[in-house]
């Protein structure tokens, strides 16, 4: 990394990196550095009459420092936590030798560091939980600074906050802001009681594959690639249905998946192209039968994360607890806007869609019609946790017809917060039927939907062996975390989600300055002061240019020959 791109601390930094280096320092040594507590442990666990933890080794990162002579308070961040180290320069170092103490503490360390430190558990004057240090062991030097977050009287001031630059420096964003671990903590509970709810069932979870020769199981735009061993075309899957039903084809009972699945689409606060979700099958059940399920199964989950079914999402407190609010699609549609569209064809709909100010396109068939209509009317109105059944057939092209409603299929969604999280059917079992549903799609594909399924002649092999009765189910992980945490976004319950490639500074190439008579020697340091292009330097001011550069010269010891105040106005003009 050349000179003009790295800030002043940055360069000080590495400074003293080589320093510690120069007293015989590894700053990143390969042994293993035996921890034995934690912070959390210390905090809640140390007793000043049993006098225990008094040989402590802990690990973790410099995140703030009090220096008062020869004696220092170090903020010390850990996995668990945080816990004050106590350095005394004659504890530390009990020789004649200061080093570590006077030079390498006081004046190579930096906020960041990550250190680690033998010593004994005792309580302040302050009665603060402190470790006196009697050993300090660099384990890794940090060269690029952290954002200062100021914390007085409980308020945070500065704080790291701007979401892009979070998402994009999710490192810093963790270390910096340590109550974003929580809502990642509380994801991974989540997964932990699903799992731990569904092996209880004896369910088996298994993997299908992610590249595909062909996209099926939800509609959806895919992501495209290509193999070139097979020299074929391959698909990253948007779901694993139909995978998991052909399992279901071969034997088994019951299996699920936590699936990474990919669609081609919008990206907004609740939509990522990359997604978990998990998938059930199990034979011999029904959308009722599943219904019942998926309450206990959330129930379980808010019950194991938080104690309790009520949880505040924003503005609004949700309960869990069974059982939930049940709609048919149509009951919710006519519930919402007051309009009854059960018996309305293809034309009525699309009337009934512009009358409701609803965008839609000539591609649009029936089902999509009715989708787009719950969806602008109906689903953002949805706050507490509700199954909304009975979708029609043109809409669930894998969904079993009802057993007593014509036109319409054994469907469910649950909505909750505004937003659907799972989505379940009684699987379409009849090989004929199937068939005839995909073709189907088919049609609405030369229409040019682009979410249109494709015909899956492999899966309806499968299933012309014979699929038993099964009910199946989809439930997207991101969205349910969200709601679980408490978060704004999809953004803040993914580690790294996708992101728009960032706008970068115009930078121009050296022989642009030189040509304006600038000594070569000194583009990078114009560059550093902000001037990346000559757009820019042409609005500097002459003088403050002329004395940030001769200052940039004196501080950093470069040893150039100063401009004259005439030459920077002869380049700016």
């Amino acid at each position: 990394m050349s000179f003009s791109e790295l800030s002043e601390q940055e360069i000080v930094r590495r400074e003293s990196l080589k320093e510690i280096i120069k007293l015989g320092i590894n700053p990143y040594p390969a042994d293993e550095f035996k921890i034995n507590s934690n912070s959390k442990e210390l905090n809640e666990n140390y007793d000043a009459e049993k006098n225990n933890f008094q040989d402590v080794i802990i690990a973790g990162r410099i995140m703030g420092r009090r220096i008062m002579g020869k004696a220092s308070f170090v903020e010390l961040h850990d996995s668990k936590g945080k816990i004050q180290i106590y350095l005394n320069r004659d504890v530390l170092c009990p020789t004649e030798d200061k080093t570590l103490y006077n030079i390498v503490f006081k004046k190579y360390l930096d906020r960041g560091d990550i250190i680690g430190i033998r010593g004994e558990t005792f309580i302040t004057q302050m009665g603060e939980v402190s470790v006196r240090a009697k050993e300090l062991t660099i384990l890794s030097k940090s060269i690029k600074p952290l954002p200062v977050v100021k914390e007085k009287d409980g308020k945070i001031y500065d704080a790291f906050t701007n979401p892009d630059l979070r998402y994009r420096n999710r490192s810093m964003d963790l270390i910096v802001n340590s109550h974003v671990k929580e809502a990642f903590i509380k994801r991974t509970k989540l997964t932990n009681s699903m799992r731990e709810f569904l092996n209880n069932k004896e369910y088996l979870e298994v993997e299908t594959p992610v590249l595909q020769p062909l996209y099926g199981g939800a509609a959806a735009r895919p992501f495209k690639t290509y193999h070139n061993t097979l020299d074929t075309t391959l698909y990253l899957r948007i779901a694993n249905e139909l995978y998991l039903k052909r399992l279901i084809v071969g034997g088994f009972d019951g299996v699920y998946e936590f699936a990474k699945d990919f669609r081609n689409e919008g990206m907004s606060r609740f939509h990522n192209p990359e997604f978990t979700q998990m998938e059930l099958y199990v034979a011999y059940k029904d959308y009722n039968w599943m219904m019942n399920l998926v309450e206990e199964m959330v129930e379980k989950i808010a019950l194991d994360i938080h104690g309790t079914t009520k949880l505040t999402v924003g503005e609004n407190t949700i309960d869990f607890k069974r059982p939930w609010k049940r709609y048919t699609m149509f009951e919710a549609i006519e519930h919402y806007t007051g309009i009854d569209i059960s018996e309305m064809n293809e034309d009525e709909l699309r009337k009934t869609a512009k009358s409701l100010e609803i965008d839609i396109d000539e591609s649009m068939g029936k089902g999509k019609l009715i989708d787009e209509i719950f969806g602008e009317q109906c689903e953002g109105k949805l706050i507490q946790p509700t199954f909304i059944t009975d979708y029609p057939v043109e809409m669930s092209p894998l969904a079993k017809k009802h057993r007593s409603k014509e036109g319409l299929v054994e469907r469910f969604e649950a909505v909750c917060n505004g937003k659907e999280i799972c989505n379940a059917y009684s699987e379409l079992n009849d090989p004929i039927d199937q068939r005839e549903r995909f073709e189907s799609q088919l049609v609405l594909a030369k229409r040019g939907d682009e979410e249109a399924m494709m015909l899956d002649e492999d899966f309806l092999q499968a299933i012309e062996l014979g699929m038993p009765p099964t009910s199946g189910l989809g439930i997207g992980i991101d969205r349910l975390a969200m709601i679980m945490t408490n978060s704004n976004s999809i953004q803040d319950v993914l580690f790294f989600p996708q992101m728009r490639p960032e706008k970068k500074a115009i930078v121009d190439d050296e022989s642009k300055y030189t040509e304006l008579g600038i000594a070569k020697e000194w583009v990078p340091i114009i560059q550093k002061l902000g001037f990346t292009n000559i757009e820019e330097l042409k609005q500097a001011n002459p003088n403050k240019l002329h004395q940030e550069m001769c200052g940039m010269n004196k501080k950093h010891k470069l040893g150039l020959v100063n401009p004259k105040i005439e030459d920077v106005k002869t380049w700016l003009e």
